[in-house]
């Protein structure tokens, strides 16, 4: 069945056995997109950063953390089962899109029971390839490569723009867009955080601990939040606003089980709550943040489970 599936790709990158997953490059935040003919930009996409592997006959779907997700999503799978490689490491991004092109990681969240017919992966680059790793070739290499390979599946690719990034980064805001993604054309695969992948977003965002949450007269009231500091966890704020019934009930089952009697906080607050273990990890948007670093008009986008 494999053969009638696959063409053999073009030999490109050194030969080596298939490595298993691979820690991702990770985009640094910048204030300023780059500009230079060094750069290339990308939109930046709100989902879920995933890793796909097609090896052995089957496909399987990674989280930037190393976790199997296949089962969560299954359409991801089946999309990239048409790709025309025997092997390969795909990195990119699984999103909810939007008729005007927008994605919304709070619309994401409800699409990862594994039955949704509406999640798309976003291919952005290819680290192997039916035997040759290619993390060593230039970016471009790796994305001409890439763009092969998903043409003609349900898979999209995510293309580059070799235009003024900072005149992108404007319309990306003006239609709705997460932001923008720089990365320098020709660099390699590198992974971790570094300076080949910068991003720049039209909203601020932090993944941030939920150390409890709020009810009144029993009705979700929003959560209070911490930022890690060593072993210490200090108050980063309230969130009330990006609840809905569905989001709210959930969140009150899973906070739920780990309640504690005392605030998780290294230094107490002066708030009552149902204070949690702090263990389960919110998305937030926000604008601002104030000198101690509490955040201003913050807004939940869904809980992190995948890292």
């Amino acid at each position: 069945m494999a053969s009638q599936r696959h063409r053999k790709s073009v030999a490109i990158g050194v030969k080596a056995p298939f490595p298993g997953f691979i820690k991702p490059a990770m985009a640094t935040s910048i204030e300023r997109v780059p500009s230079g003919e060094r750069w290339i930009h990308e939109i930046k996409f709100d989902g879920y950063r995933v890793q796909v592997h097609l090896a052995n006959e089957s496909v399987k779907v990674f989280t930037r953390s190393g976790l199997d997700w296949t089962k969560r999503f299954k359409k991801v799978a089946a999309d990239a089962w048409h790709i025309k490689a025997g092997s390969a490491i795909i990195d990119g991004e699984v999103v909810v899109p939007a008729a005007d092109g927008t994605t919304d990681f709070a619309v994401l969240q409800n699409e990862t029971k594994g039955t949704s017919s509406k999640i798309v992966l976003v291919a952005f680059d290819l680290l192997y390839l039916d035997g040759r790793d290619l993390r060593k070739l230039p970016l471009i290499e790796r994305k001409a490569a890439l763009k092969k390979i998903v043409s003609g599946t349900d898979v999209q690719f995510s293309e580059s723009f070799e235009i003024d990034g900072r005149e992108m980064f404007t319309h990306a805001c003006k239609i709705g867009l997460e932001g923008v993604v720089s990365k320098v054309r020709n660099s390699p695969y590198t992974s971790g955080r570094g300076n080949y992948w910068v991003k720049t977003t039209c909203a601020q965002r932090e993944t941030l601990t939920i150390a409890g949450f709020v009810l009144d007269e029993g009705k979700w009231d929003g959560m209070y939040l911490g930022r890690r500091k060593g072993d210490d966890l200090i108050y980063a704020g309230r969130v009330d606003h990006g609840f809905d019934k569905t989001s709210a009930a959930e969140l009150q089952k899973k906070l739920k089980p780990l309640v504690r009697k005392t605030q998780p906080y290294a230094k107490r607050i002066a708030h009552k709550g149902i204070w949690v273990e702090p263990k389960l990890l919110a998305e937030i948007e926000y604008r601002a943040k104030s000198a101690e670093g509490k955040l201003r008009h913050p807004f939940f986008k869904g809980l992190r489970e995948d890292l």
